[in-house]
């Protein structure tokens, strides 16, 4: 999966295809233990630490309901081998011999040779070397198998399939913009709500993962998830007010009694460089308040949004943390998938219609190892990287099933600070 921060996940379509050959191979059955369709994850039910909005996966049906060729087209290709190859895979135990370095033969024992009469035969060659093709020799007839790939041959004679030849079409997903401006209202709100608090004595977690807004912004990675924040701060005489705003980017959800793992701002808070010292300000009285000020007004919808008063034209708010920003617009014409170009923008939340689309984070940039894939070996999710140095999501699904005719309300609330005047409707195409 994509997590912010990272870069987008790959695994080529010949890997893939070995991986579920070889589980059939191994095993004489098959099921669907991969990712055949991700999706989204809308609102903040992303299941994990900075996992991203997007749980595209990569997968043969992509994020938007499109065929992710050519992977789907090849996993369609296997599953019709594996299919005209059932009755023998289920029916016999086969006979497995390695006639030479990284090459396998699984071949029907002959101890059912009555069921193979009855219901056919299935044999698979393997070449499980990672650099060289080889020339495989079983009954006076010679094959060729590409490095790290799977043959299956229905009949133990011609060859219906090879993991790492692909035949399907490849095609190359696009976001294509769509014509027309977005205008945009904007509206400056108070981090927290100050009503309805609850006060207490110390630090005590929020159950949230942390991301720290005070004079300035920190966040952490799935790799580091702590983080001390450390900055000079102008204090008047009398009473002084600090805010801190601690914003969930998922939970955790593996590891040992990962439920007891205490998240959110834990300290210790301190001021120094008093004439005094250093002031510890960790056992002091607290109050805490869940959600923002805009949440509590439902800002995000249509009777929420009219509560307020909005600015537009000169004096919409660009680039400013803690923000607010409205538009409406039709629904575009035609039955491609659509999507938001968040480009400029920083981190926040998007809403449509009063529907979360989810988290949008394209302020986080990308950090990996990008570079050349190559299909054959073991795969790790750091093998085959895509998009170092963007944007981890810079696209969000749009589902066309949340929109109306007309009048639809898309509500962005930002964090850090951004450019509303970019955003733009894209359509995916295949």
């Amino acid at each position: 999966y994509t997590q912010f921060g990272g870069p987008v996940p790959h695994r080529p379509a010949e890997d893939l295809a070995f991986s579920v050959a070889r589980f059939v191979q191994n095993n004489g059955s098959f099921f669907n233990y991969y990712m055949y369709h991700g999706g989204t994850n809308f609102g903040r039910n992303a299941a994990g630490l900075f996992i991203a909005t997007s749980y595209d996966y990569d997968a043969p049906i992509d994020e938007y309901g499109l065929l992710n060729e050519p992977k789907w087209g090849h996993l369609r290709d296997l599953h019709k081998a594996i299919k005209q190859s059932e009755a023998a895979l289920v029916s016999s135990y086969p006979t497995v011999t390695w006639p030479g370095k990284n090459q396998e033969l699984v071949v029907p024992s002959p101890g059912s040779c009555l069921q193979i009469k009855i219901r056919g035969l299935c044999c698979i060659f393997s070449n499980y070397d990672q650099t060289y093709s080889t020339k495989l020799t079983f009954r006076n007839m010679q094959y060729d198998l590409p490095p790290w790939s799977i043959s299956i041959l229905p009949d133990c004679k011609t060859e219906v399939y090879n993991t790492a030849r692909i035949s399907s079409m490849s095609s190359q997903a696009k976001m294509v913009p769509i014509s027309g401006d977005l205008s945009w209202q904007s509206y400056k709100t108070p981090s927290a709500d100050d009503s309805d608090t609850l006060a207490m004595d110390g630090l005590w977690e929020q159950i949230n993962y942390q991301r720290l807004i005070i004079y300035g912004t920190m966040y952490g990675s799935l790799d580091s998830t702590k983080l001390t924040y450390g900055g000079n701060v102008d204090l008047r005489a009398g009473i002084n007010k600090i805010s801190l705003l601690s914003v969930a980017v998922g939970l955790p959800n593996a590891g040992m009694h990962y439920e007891r793992w205490n998240t959110g701002v834990l300290g210790p808070v301190t001021l120094q460089g008093l004439n005094e010292g250093t002031r510890d300000l960790t056992k002091q009285r607290w109050s805490y308040k869940a959600g923002l000020k805009g949440e509590s007004l439902s800002l995000d919808t249509v009777s929420g949004s009219s509560s307020v008063e909005w600015v537009e034209g000169l004096l919409l708010a660009q680039k400013q943390p803690l923000t607010w920003y409205k538009t409406t617009f039709d629904a575009p014409e035609g039955s491609d998938p659509l999507a938001i170009d968040m480009i400029n923008m920083g981190k926040g939340e998007i809403w449509i219609n009063g529907q979360s689309i989810g988290r949008h984070w394209p302020g986080y940039i990308a950090k990996g190892s990008c570079g050349e894939c190559n299909y054959a070996g073991t795969f790790s999710e750091k093998k085959c990287q895509r998009g170092c140095d963007q944007p981890s999501q810079r696209w969000y699904h749009l589902p066309r099933s949340w929109l109306k005719s007309s009048g639809n309300l898309l509500v962005v609330f930002e964090e850090w600070g951004g450019d509303p005047t970019q955003i733009s409707l894209v359509k995916r195409t295949a």
